[in-house]
């Protein structure tokens, strides 16, 4: 095989952590690790195409994992107890470390921004430099009401629906979407919607905030409030984009995440 095939294929792995076993997608071979971290009901297969295709595969190695309960990590049955993005952080991080990487730069897309945010304050270390887009610290009645709006799958457009339900099947997919809304208002109860607020000043990598000015999903007071609170955090704003920012601008996207990894 030629080195540039070699450096092109995509692997599909595996590994044995913390009582399940995880699966991830594999490819590159640089030596600057890079994990991909999915959103709600999300995998690597299902949201990162164009960055597991298009990342420099001489600069990074890439990794794209499915957190427990999703994608190809299944069983278990996905649950939300009100630790699920520290229980997904944890996992995401000694998935690398059992991988044998020695330090990792994160891309955490929605749900897996915040898990990256946790990463990233948890294990300071282990965490080379992160980049995040559509996530959100903490939780206000205004979310309350989009997540109200997207818990019945029937009602998500045929587009963002096809490849969820290709992935789980229609039944696994509507009951898991509904378990995150439940998920996710828990933290409606607690003291300032808390997320994870409290860990923000202890993230020590440089961060890259992406925020689409689009985004139906997210606010864009989060992207401010992480930016004010993550120390030498810079903010990119994409005026025409939305949640799925990476996706549907993906070449500028691979661009600035590229040269900010560098």
């Amino acid at each position: 095989m030629s080195m540039s095939a070699a450096l092109s294929s995509v692997t599909s792995v595996k590994v044995a952590v913390n009582g399940v076993h995880l699966h991830c997608l594999r490819t590159g071979g640089g030596e600057h690790a890079v994990l991909l971290l999915p959103g709600m009901l999300g995998s690597g297969e299902t949201d990162f195409g164009p960055q597991i295709e298009n990342l420099n595969k001489k600069l990074f190695t890439v990794v794209a994992w499915d957190p427990r309960g999703y994608g190809h990590s299944r069983p278990p049955d996905r649950d939300f107890p009100v630790e699920f993005f520290e229980r997904d952080a944890k996992d995401a991080v000694d998935l690398m470390k059992m991988l044998k990487f020695k330090k990792v730069s994160l891309l955490g897309w929605s749900d897996g921004g915040i898990t990256a945010l946790i990463a990233a304050a948890r294990y300071p270390s282990y965490i080379n430099k992160m980049v995040i887009w559509g996530a959100n610290a903490y939780v206000t009645d205004q979310d309350e009401e989009i997540y109200q709006g997207i818990r019945d799958v029937s009602k998500w457009s045929e587009r963002t629906r096809k490849p969820l339900e290709a992935l789980y099947g229609f039944d696994y997919f509507a009951r898991t979407c509904e378990k995150w809304v439940d998920g996710i208002k828990q933290f409606k109860h607690l003291p300032d919607g808390n997320i994870c607020r409290h860990l923000l000043p202890l993230v020590q990598c440089p961060t890259l905030i992406v925020h689409g000015e689009k985004d139906p999903l997210v606010p864009s007071f989060h992207a401010d409030f992480i930016h004010k609170h993550v120390k030498g955090s810079r903010l990119h704003l994409m005026p025409e984009g939305k949640h799925n920012l990476h996706l549907r601008f993906a070449d500028e996207f691979n661009k600035l995440v590229e040269d900010f990894l560098q």
